[in-house]
């Protein structure tokens, strides 16, 4: 597809973009900008993100995002909790802080994101011709698989959360545009260039509080 055509059909597809999408899209991107500033309200604004893309994932018959944006939410619920866990000395001082991943967190992280590429990856291909064409497993999976890892480590406050994030984003650029999605597709775009701000962000305060 030549650039002529792409920025055609990229106008062609926001005149589609539906109001759901379009609030879906802004209260993500919101989401993602209060992850990077390390704000609570990631979690309420992301939660209405999610609730519309699991309705628009199974309409485009992205069945893996949309079990991802079921994962979101109520890894939401949880994430929610332990961002807001305070000491119970009183001091008030939040419990969960910002934290890089040693070599076993790292080889448990790869580990996670193994087991749920394959059982997404097995289970698309298997039920792609019954229940799912058009589907495309292996894309599908891998965007998934990064997002639930990616996920699991925001909620823990992990730095690496945000590596997990770019791969999900930069892969569901061009899988939501060939779908029709253009408007989520630019979303996610946008998505790829906070996650880097995000993690510049988290590292410098990570190095800021051990100094």
């Amino acid at each position: 597809m030549t650039l002529p055509e792409i920025y055609q059909h990229f106008l062609e597809g926001l005149k589609a973009t539906t109001w759901f999408e379009f609030v879906a899209v802004i209260a993500g991107i919101a989401s993602v900008w209060f992850s990077r500033k390390e704000n609570i309200l990631v979690y309420p604004v992301g939660m209405i993100s999610t609730l519309i893309y699991i309705y628009i994932s199974f309409e485009g018959r992205l069945i893996g995002e949309a079990s991802v944006n079921l994962y979101y939410t109520a890894m939401s619920i949880y994430g929610w909790w332990l961002w807001t866990r305070k000491r119970p000395d009183g001091s008030g001082e939040i419990i969960t802080k910002i934290t890089a991943s040693d070599k076993k967190g790292w080889v448990e992280q790869l580990a996670f994101f193994g087991a749920f590429y394959i059982v997404i990856f097995f289970a698309l291909t298997y039920l792609k011709e019954a229940f799912f064409p058009g589907v495309i497993p292996w894309a599908d999976a891998l965007a998934s698989a990064s997002a639930y890892t990616g996920m699991w480590l925001m909620a823990k406050k992990k730095l690496e959360n945000w590596i997990w994030w770019i791969i999900t984003d930069f892969v569901s650029v061009p899988l939501f545009f060939s779908k029709g999605y253009v408007f989520t597709s630019f979303q996610f775009l946008i998505f790829t260039i906070l996650a880097i701000m995000g993690y510049i962000t988290w590292k410098k305060k990570l190095h800021a509080a051990n100094a």
